[in-house]
């Protein structure tokens, strides 16, 4: 593995990890733009304006861009978090030219008016349609508790009365803003030619106007509220927690994953033996979510009404006792076996190291090879993994139920 960093005149960063072993390519945009960056009156519009990028260029129009991706033979999609859009494709070294000229197009879309009005009904159906999701509902509920008056706590899609509301002249704005070169990474791996990428990018993307743009840091909260949806449709009950966890820029990460590696691995874990083993709950999960500047442990179970305060009582107990006497060694080697094999079988693809090389540089501009992220995993001890739980505490949560039977 070789890493490569150049940066353009008007502040695009392009980096890459070459495998010429590998028998594909992929390349990313990485905007550093998502819902938290949103101020209320345009709550939604990052997801917004993903739909948007893929509705024509002045070079191509729409059925010319899935055309072209289609011809390519590629592997493509993009995704809006709280904190990135990403932009990407993946296909035979052959084509990596073509790819990077199509995705660099559409990362300057037309944003026509008649394209905007027919996409605000496609993403009031999305609403519509997550509405009908109990796990996403509570999601973000969760989020929409704990991070109250934080940007965090802003829901990805938007709200039916913000994306009603949102103006194209406020879209094209942000656009400005948010996809500026300087607020933008391009991101490749896998067998490519990396002389032949930074022309490839210069040619597509150098008379991109940059415009400063910062991102907005608040305090981290650590509320500890208590809520109950009632909803007579649905016939189980999901449950969440959501308490502070170390940032992505944090060196306690590695600990914080082992962490719900430890406590809800769906293949076994102290919450897997103690609840979904004896019948008790259908799923529980405890997971990291490391974010820019801050962080989150997120723990998710499903479970029949009538048991849903007797396991939130084994919850809770699972995690005091953690706190109390310590993890064992062989579940501590456990996890970190099972975080090393994930990694290295996603590693093993080039969108697989895609994403992991495009986020360590968004959220550390550094970049760490598998193989040393995985040594320093590996070296931490249960002492590290005790740290995050009790600094952190799973207990001290905001708690949101969502099913027929309310709880708090």
């Amino acid at each position: 593995m070789e890493f490569k960093l150049h940066q353009l005149d008007n502040g695009l960063t392009v980096i890459a990890e070459l495998a010429p072993a590998a028998a594909s390519m992929a390349v990313g945009f990485f905007a550093r733009t998502g819902s938290r960056d949103e101020t209320d009156d345009v709550h939604g519009v990052s997801h917004f304006l993903e739909h948007m990028v893929f509705k024509g260029t002045q070079r191509r129009t729409a059925a010319d861009v899935n055309r072209e991706f289609d011809d390519l033979g590629a592997a493509y999609n993009a995704f809006t978090s709280e904190e990135a859009t990403v932009y990407y494709g993946a296909v035979l070294p052959e084509f990596q030219a073509r790819l990077v000229d199509l995705l660099g197009d559409i990362l300057r879309p037309s944003l026509r008016q008649e394209d905007f009005d027919v996409e605000k009904q496609v993403i009031l159906e999305e609403i519509a349609l997550y509405e009908d999701r109990p796990d996403f509902r509570l999601y973000e509920q969760l989020m929409l508790e704990y991070f109250n008056g934080h940007p965090l706590g802003h829901r990805v899609l938007g709200t039916v009365e913000s994306i009603r509301n949102l103006s194209r002249q406020s879209m094209l704005e942000y656009f400005r803003r948010r996809y500026s070169p300087t607020n933008l990474i391009v991101v490749a791996a896998g067998n490519l030619d990396w002389d032949a990428l930074v022309g490839q990018v210069t040619a597509a993307c150098a008379g991109w106007e940059p415009v400063q743009t910062q991102r907005q840091y608040l305090d981290a909260p650590r509320r500890q509220e208590q809520r109950s949806i009632v909803d007579d449709k649905l016939v189980r009950q999901q449950v969440g927690l959501i308490g502070a966890g170390p940032s992505a820029q944090s060196p306690q990460r590695y600990a914080a994953r082992l962490l719900g590696a430890i406590l809800g691995d769906d293949t076994g874990s102290r919450l897997y033996y103690a609840l979904v083993e004896p019948a008790i709950v259908e799923d529980v999960s405890v997971t990291y979510d490391p974010m820019d500047g801050l962080g989150a442990m997120l723990t998710m179970l499903t479970v029949d009404p009538e048991r849903a305060g007797e396991a939130m009582e084994i919850v809770q107990r699972e995690f005091g006792k953690l706190m109390a006497e310590g993890i064992t060694a062989p579940e501590l080697s456990a996890a970190k076996n099972k975080i090393a094999s994930a990694s290295v079988l996603r590693g093993e693809l080039p969108m697989g190291r895609l994403s992991a090389v495009g986020f360590d540089w968004l959220y550390r501009h550094s970049y760490t090879p598998l193989a040393e992220q995985i040594e320093e995993m590996m070296a931490v001890r249960a002492e590290d993994v005790l740290e995050v739980a009790r600094h952190f505490n799973l207990n001290e949560a905001t708690i949101v139920s969502l099913g027929p039977k309310g709880m708090f």
